[in-house]
């Protein structure tokens, strides 16, 4: 994370998985990275644990997403609306529950990353 600036980047695609999400919502850098995309009102896309680093870096709250079930009351309790659909779309932020989303997922993804800034994609907190 010290070789690289948010500056360098149009979008960010945060990694589903267990262990990856948990790595990364323990490094300071990699949360300050994160929260700058959203400051800059870029798109990010997130699945399945991924929405574990978007609570760490507190950008969830008033937003509408999805996750793998299982980080549900996380995301909740973080102030965040949490559906059960194949992917949600909020301002820029693209979520999806697991690897079977995916072709839903990978489309709204582009489309969003695409599209560029949000001014709706900032941390409401």
């Amino acid at each position: 994370m010290d070789q690289v600036s948010a500056t360098d980047f149009d979008s960010l695609l945060l990694p589903g998985g267990v262990i990856n999400p948990d790595l990364l919502r323990r490094d300071l850098a990699s949360i300050d990275f994160v929260k700058s995309f959203f400051k800059d009102h870029k798109p990010v896309a997130a699945i399945c644990h991924g929405p574990q680093i978007l609570i760490e870096a507190g950008v969830t709250n008033g937003r509408t997403l999805t996750s793998f079930p299982s980080i549900r009351k996380d995301l909740e309790n973080s102030g965040a609306h949490w559906v059960d659909e194949e992917v949600v779309v909020d301002s820029g932020l693209v979520t999806s529950r697991s690897p079977k989303d995916l072709p839903a997922f990978n489309k709204k993804m582009v489309e969003e990353f695409r599209e560029g800034k949000h001014s709706g994609q900032t941390a409401y907190s």
